[in-house]
């Protein structure tokens, strides 16, 4: 588990990263994860928006299952599912372009190491 905590308190080293410079779709979301944990939103989403917005969705999904099942006519979750794991992906590809085009072109790094 020492492994573990190493992880956890440097967060671990992005291949894809290593190899080009650029970030990776995925890259920041352990950070977003450690900073969402500590109640900073803001460098949550900055580090990697998807981390707040599966929050959100988990718990509205959870709200909306638990209402529906109280109704004599539960609601479909097939069609909100679909079109919350497309959000996902937007949120995942909208990110991963904005944050590699701020590195290469702007030379802003949106990924600072954590504190």
């Amino acid at each position: 588990m020492i492994w573990l905590e190493k992880i956890w308190k440097i967060g671990s080293v992005c291949i894809f990263h290593s190899l080009t410079g650029l970030y990776c779709p995925g890259c920041g979301g352990t950070r977003a994860v450690r900073t969402l944990l500590q109640g900073d939103l803001r460098m949550s989403v900055q580090y990697h928006p998807l981390v707040l917005y599966t929050v959100i969705a988990v718990l509205a999904e959870v709200i909306i299952r638990f209402l529906s099942k109280k109704r004599k006519h539960p609601l479909d979750h097939k069609k909100r599912e679909r079109i919350l794991i497309l959000i996902g992906a937007e949120i995942v590809v909208i990110n991963w372009i904005f944050k590699n085009y701020m590195l290469v072109v702007k030379g802003i790094d949106l990924l600072p190491p954590l504190k």
